[in-house]
């Protein structure tokens, strides 16, 4: 029974963990999306040393790959959007303050545990002990 509950709770962790996994795949592709357009920005240089000129074939090819990247951000955004609000939703359906508090700080805000405990100012144990009941009374299903 008890390691039933121990796995259901790494279940709902991991589950809670999906927004930060989703927020930083957004930065990956964010920073893929500057990398396409810093490499188009400026004309190419040969082994010579000397830039030259991009031809047509080269800026279709450009475009298309940027607006790929640009449509692939907006979709994980898109899903960033829903898996929070989800994710919230989840956590607001909670009965305690103190523990909506522990899921909204450590989950949502992705707070470290000693900023958590800064902030509703409790014991490191006092956080552990309302994260633990957190996770026994939230439904995911």
């Amino acid at each position: 029974m008890v390691q039933q509950k121990n796995k259901q709770n790494e279940e709902k962790k991991e589950y809670l963990k999906g927004y930060e996994k989703t927020v930083r795949q957004l930065k990956r592709i964010e920073m893929e999306i500057q990398e396409i357009r810093l490499g188009n920005i400026y004309p190419s240089v040969a082994a010579d040393g000397m830039p030259h000129a991009s031809n047509k074939r080269d800026l279709s090819e450009y475009a298309v790959l940027l607006e790929r990247e640009e449509r692939e951000y907006k979709r994980v955004w898109y899903k960033k959007l829903k898996k929070c609000k989800e994710i919230k939703n989840k956590i607001e359906q909670l009965e305690n303050e103190d523990e909506k508090d522990v899921l909204f700080y450590r989950y949502i805000k992705l707070m470290k545990w000693e900023e958590v405990c800064n902030e509703l100012q409790c014991s490191w144990r006092q956080v552990h002990r309302i994260h633990s009941k957190a996770l026994n009374n939230i439904i995911i299903t």
